[in-house]
Protein backbone atom coordinates (compact mmCIF):
# COMPACT_ATOMS: atom_id res chain seq x y z
CA UNK A 1 0.00 0.00 0.00
CA UNK A 2 1.77 3.41 -1.13
CA UNK A 3 2.26 6.11 1.91
CA UNK A 4 -0.94 8.12 0.82
CA UNK A 5 -3.24 5.89 1.24
CA UNK A 6 -1.46 4.48 4.38
CA UNK A 7 -2.18 8.09 5.40
CA UNK A 8 -6.07 8.27 4.85
CA UNK A 9 -6.77 4.54 6.33
CA UNK A 10 -4.49 6.14 9.58
CA UNK A 11 -6.73 9.11 9.08
CA UNK A 12 -9.86 7.30 8.82
CA UNK A 13 -8.99 5.56 11.78
CA UNK A 14 -8.46 8.06 13.82
CA UNK A 15 -12.14 9.02 13.09
CA UNK A 16 -13.34 5.33 13.76
CA UNK A 17 -11.82 6.02 17.98
CA UNK A 18 -12.30 10.21 17.57
CA UNK A 19 -8.87 10.31 18.19
CA UNK A 20 -8.09 14.11 17.56
CA UNK A 21 -4.12 13.45 17.84
CA UNK A 22 -4.66 10.84 14.86
CA UNK A 23 -6.40 12.68 12.51
CA UNK A 24 -4.62 15.88 12.94
CA UNK A 25 -1.35 13.97 12.63
CA UNK A 26 -2.46 12.79 9.01
CA UNK A 27 -2.82 16.50 8.29
CA UNK A 28 -0.91 19.65 7.12
CA UNK A 29 -1.16 22.88 8.96
CA UNK A 30 -3.00 24.63 5.98
CA UNK A 31 -5.62 21.67 5.49
CA UNK A 32 -8.45 22.72 3.65
CA UNK A 33 -11.35 20.90 4.11
CA UNK A 34 -15.01 21.55 1.97
CA UNK A 35 -18.12 19.65 2.93
CA UNK A 36 -20.27 20.39 -0.01
CA UNK A 37 -23.69 21.64 0.68
CA UNK A 38 -22.36 21.98 4.50
CA UNK A 39 -18.90 24.15 5.48
CA UNK A 40 -15.15 24.67 4.21
CA UNK A 41 -12.30 26.05 6.73
CA UNK A 42 -9.09 26.33 6.51
CA UNK A 43 -6.48 25.05 9.30
CA UNK A 44 -5.86 22.78 12.40
CA UNK A 45 -7.30 24.59 14.64
CA UNK A 46 -10.91 25.10 12.60
CA UNK A 47 -10.45 21.65 11.73
CA UNK A 48 -10.10 19.93 15.18
CA UNK A 49 -13.17 21.77 15.94
CA UNK A 50 -15.19 20.61 13.55
CA UNK A 51 -14.31 16.97 13.87
CA UNK A 52 -17.34 15.88 16.03
CA UNK A 53 -20.00 17.24 13.83
CA UNK A 54 -23.06 19.06 15.68
CA UNK A 55 -26.13 17.13 16.09
CA UNK A 56 -24.08 13.73 15.80
CA UNK A 57 -22.44 11.34 19.37
CA UNK A 58 -19.10 10.64 18.13
CA UNK A 59 -17.53 8.29 16.51
CA UNK A 60 -18.75 7.29 13.30
CA UNK A 61 -18.79 3.59 11.77
CA UNK A 62 -17.24 4.05 8.56
CA UNK A 63 -16.61 1.06 5.94
CA UNK A 64 -14.33 1.66 3.21
CA UNK A 65 -16.19 0.34 -0.04
CA UNK A 66 -13.09 1.14 -2.46
CA UNK A 67 -10.00 3.75 -2.69
CA UNK A 68 -8.16 4.38 -5.50
CA UNK A 69 -5.16 6.57 -5.78
CA UNK A 70 -3.56 8.51 -8.67
CA UNK A 71 -0.60 11.36 -8.40
CA UNK A 72 -1.66 13.48 -4.90
CA UNK A 73 -4.82 12.30 -5.06
CA UNK A 74 -6.55 9.40 -2.91
CA UNK A 75 -10.15 8.73 -3.90
CA UNK A 76 -12.25 6.89 -1.26
CA UNK A 77 -15.85 5.80 -1.78
CA UNK A 78 -17.61 5.06 1.99
CA UNK A 79 -20.46 3.65 3.67
CA UNK A 80 -21.25 5.09 7.76
CA UNK A 81 -23.34 5.05 10.32
CA UNK A 82 -23.28 7.66 12.97
CA UNK A 83 -25.61 8.13 16.04
CA UNK A 84 -27.52 11.34 16.49
CA UNK A 85 -27.54 13.61 19.89
CA UNK A 86 -31.50 13.06 19.68
CA UNK A 87 -31.82 9.46 19.09
CA UNK A 88 -31.78 7.36 16.15
CA UNK A 89 -29.09 6.35 13.48
CA UNK A 90 -28.00 8.37 10.14
CA UNK A 91 -26.71 6.05 7.61
CA UNK A 92 -25.07 7.26 5.30
CA UNK A 93 -22.96 7.13 1.31
CA UNK A 94 -19.79 9.08 1.48
CA UNK A 95 -17.50 10.34 -1.66
CA UNK A 96 -14.08 11.77 -0.48
CA UNK A 97 -11.44 13.30 -2.74
CA UNK A 98 -7.85 13.41 -0.34
CA UNK A 99 -5.09 16.16 -1.99
CA UNK A 100 -1.42 14.55 -0.78
CA UNK A 101 1.71 16.71 -0.04
CA UNK A 102 4.27 14.98 1.12
CA UNK A 103 2.73 12.24 2.85
CA UNK A 104 -0.01 13.99 4.12
CA UNK A 105 -3.63 15.55 3.71
CA UNK A 106 -3.96 19.14 2.75
CA UNK A 107 -6.96 19.32 1.03
CA UNK A 108 -10.06 17.15 1.66
CA UNK A 109 -13.29 17.61 -0.17
CA UNK A 110 -16.28 15.07 0.90
CA UNK A 111 -19.73 14.88 -0.78
CA UNK A 112 -21.78 13.33 2.63
CA UNK A 113 -25.71 11.43 0.95
CA UNK A 114 -27.96 10.33 4.10
CA UNK A 115 -29.47 7.39 3.06
CA UNK A 116 -33.30 6.36 3.37
CA UNK A 117 -34.14 3.19 4.79
CA UNK A 118 -34.97 2.05 0.86
CA UNK A 119 -31.82 3.36 0.02
CA UNK A 120 -28.87 1.04 -1.69
CA UNK A 121 -26.80 -0.14 0.82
Amino acid sequence: MSLNKQTVETYLEGFRRNDHAQILGCLTDDIEWTVFGGFRLTGKEAYDAAIEGPGFVAPPQLTVVRMVEEGDVVMAELSGTVERETGGVMRMSMAEVFRMREGKICERRAWVIELRENDYR
